[in-house]
């Protein structure tokens, strides 16, 4: 349940004037974050394909950029679903995982090219993401308990970075 002391920082409160329909529907990512099984692996594929489409092709800065402005959109829209849901951190919200998937490979993509077989280095990206999203590892599920839309978005953020450096460092190894 959601403590009723929280309180939307005034950078947020534009969310609270959209309808619930539009809040939950961006949340849910559409019909993805109703998957049965596995919501966050659902929204964890649709972040690789807007990565693919998107993010792959921008410079370092667009990606820090549109990284940093769908962030914040995130923590906006997550922190108004989990109030109108009333449920901390829902399994059906995916948009966290959406946007923290390009973080993987941030500024990776020349690596990842001179290393070659890019959508192999993609495929590792995803299931690292996936392992240090579900098990949070390395103080991420402390995260979790950050008030409103930060606690949903920050650990998936985490998880993000810490399969970033893990890749770094896995392309560094093989001489990329």
């Amino acid at each position: 349940m959601i403590p009723a002391s929280w309180q939307r920082h005034p950078a947020f409160t534009w969310g609270r004037w959209l309808p619930d329909q539009v809040v939950i529907g961006l949340a849910r990512c559409g019909p993805v974050g109703t998957v049965r099984k596995g919501p966050g692996t659902a929204g964890s594929v649709l972040g690789i394909a807007i990565y693919a489409i998107f993010f792959f092709h921008f410079s370092l800065i667009g990606q820090i950029l549109g990284i940093l402005f769908a962030s914040y959109l995130a923590v906006v829209i997550c922190g108004e679903a989990e109030l109108r849901l009333r449920k901390r951190d829902p399994g059906e919200v995916v948009l966290d995982e959406v946007v923290a998937i390009p973080l993987c490979f941030l500024g990776l993509r020349p690596l990842m090219e001179d290393a070659g077989m890019v959508w192999v280095w993609i495929l590792v990206g995803f299931v690292l993401f996936r392992l240090f999203d579900i098990f949070k590892p390395l103080g991420i599920h402390r995260l979790q308990s950050l008030p409103f839309g930060w606690g949903v978005v920050a650990d998936d953020l985490a998880a993000a970075l810490a399969t970033w450096v893990l890749l770094l460092a896995m392309l560094i190894w093989i001489g990329a």
